[in-house]
C-alpha cells in the first residue's frame, strides 16, 4: 500500500475526524448495547433455573461498534479521501476499549468509561448516537493512567490520574478546566463524591488513606492509616458513596470497610479465603437504590453481590470471555435504571447488566 505523504496527512487527518465526529450523508441511528448478539440466544441470567431470577445480562460496550453507522461512516470516509487523492491510507485504529478500568454514568445518561491502555476517557452517549474519546488532562498533558471517575460539580467531571498524581476537571466537552491533590495525592485510583455535602472522596493506594476534599479542591480530611486493623487500609483501590455511607475496597486486607460521613467505621465485611464469596483481591464496588453491594473480585473473576450488611447473596461471571464472563475485572458502577456495569478488563469491554429486584 503507498504510504500518505507527510505534507497531507493532516489534511487527511482533519477530514477522517470530521466525517468521524459528525457522520456525512447517511445518519447514525442507534446505539447497541450488544453488538454481537444472536436473536436466538437464550437470556443469561442470574442465579440460574429454577430459582427466580434477580439478574439478566444485558449487553456490553466496547467502543464504535456499538454504533454501527459511527464505524460504516468512518471506514466510508477513509475509502473516499483514499480516492480522491490517488494515495493509500495508513490502517486506521479502531475506536474501541483496551483496558477500561471504570466508569460512572450521569445525569443525562452518558456512560463515562476510563482506559488506562488507551490512556483517555470514552464517553457513550445513547441520546446523542456519539461517542467520543477524551485524552487531555490539562491543556497541553495527556492522561497516563486515568482510573476512577465520578460526576463532580456543575456539569464536570471529576478524573483521577494515577500516574499524574491528581484530580482533573473537566467540562461538559471533555476540556480541561483544572486540577486539585497534586500536592497531597501519592496514587489516587478511585472517586467517589458526597454531592449533598459537596465533598469528594479520593482513594489514594499508595498513601493507605482515603482523602476528603471539597468542591473547591481543598484538603479537608482523611479516612484511614496504613495497617490492618479496624477501620485501617492497605492499598484501598476503588470507593463509592451512597446512602450517606463510604464503602471502600481495602484490597490488600481483602475485606470492604464501611464508613459514615464523618470517617467513622459501620461495619467491615470479607476474608481472603477458596469459596465464591471470599475476597482475596477486591477492586471495583458500587451500591444501588435498594442497598445491593457489588464488588468486583478481581481475582476470580467473579462480581459478587452482598446485602447492605455484607451478608454474601450471589456471584455472577467466572473466568473467560464469553457474555458474563470476567478476565481480570476492575470498577463497578451503577445508574438510575437499576443496571450495573463491570468493567472487563483483559476482555475490553464493559458488561452491562439489568436487576430486576427483589430479595
Amino acid at each position: 500500500m503507498i504510504q500518505v505523504r507527510p505534507k497531507i496527512r493532516p489534511f487527511l487527518a482533519v477530514m477522517l475526524s470530521f466525517f468521524t465526529l459528525h457522520g456525512c450523508a447517511d445518519p447514525q441511528r442507534e446505539m447497541t448495547l450488544d453488538p454481537n448478539a444472536q436473536p436466538e440466544r437464550r437470556r443469561l441470567a442470574w442465579p440460574a433455573d429454577p430459582e427466580v431470577p434477580r439478574y439478566l445480562y444485558a449487553g456490553e460496550l466496547t467502543g464504535e461498534n456499538n454504533f454501527p453507522e459511527m464505524r460504516k461512516t468512518r471506514e466510508g470516509a477513509a475509502k473516499v479521501l483514499a480516492w480522491l487523492v490517488g494515495l493509500g491510507l495508513d490502517e486506521e485504529q479502531s475506536i474501541v476499549l483496551q483496558r477500561p478500568q471504570s466508569g460512572a454514568v450521569d445525569a443525562r445518561g452518558r456512560i463515562y468509561v476510563t482506559d488506562v491502555s488507551r490512556q483517555a476517557v470514552f464517553v457513550f452517549d445513547p441520546l446523542e448516537l456519539r461517542l467520543d474519546v477524551w485524552g487531555f488532562a490539562a491543556e497541553g498533558e495527556r492522561f497516563v493512567a486515568p482510573i476512577g471517575i465520578v460526576p463532580g460539580p456543575g456539569d464536570e467531571m471529576l478524573v483521577a490520574d494515577a500516574e499524574l498524581g491528581a484530580v482533573f476537571r473537566l467540562d461538559p466537552e471533555g476540556n480541561p478546566v483544572g486540577r486539585f491533590g497534586g500536592d497531597v495525592l501519592k496514587r489516587p485510583t478511585g472517586l467517589a463524591r458526597d454531592r449533598e455535602r459537596g465533598l469528594v472522596y479520593v482513594a489514594d493506594t499508595r498513601g493507605n488513606d482515603v482523602k476528603v476534599f471539597d468542591d473547591s479542591g481543598v484538603l479537608t480530611d482523611f479516612i484511614g492509616r496504613r495497617g490492618d486493623s479496624p477501620g485501617e487500609l492497605n492499598a484501598p483501590t476503588y470507593i463509592a458513596f451512597a446512602h450517606n455511607r463510604l464503602y471502600v475496597t481495602d484490597s490488600l486486607n481483602s475485606r470492604v470497610q464501611v464508613f459514615d460521613r464523618e470517617g467513622n467505621l459501620l461495619t467491615l465485611f470479607g476474608e481472603r479465603g477458596l469459596y465464591i464469596g471470599n475476597l482475596t483481591r477486591p477492586k471495583g464496588i458500587a451500591v444501588d437504590d435498594e442497598e445491593n453491594i457489588y464488588v468486583v473480585e478481581s481475582y476470580y473473576d467473579h462480581l459478587l453481590v452482598y446485602d447492605r450488611d455484607g451478608r454474601f447473596l450471589l456471584s455472577i461471571g467466572g473466568t473467560g470471555n464469553a457474555p458474563g464472563q470476567f478476565y481480570l475485572p476492575a470498577g463497578v458502577w451503577t445508574d438510575g435504571g437499576s443496571r450495573i456495569y463491570v468493567s472487563d478488563m483483559f476482555n475490553g469491554r464493559v458488561s452491562i447488566f439489568q436487576f430486576l429486584g427483589g430479595s
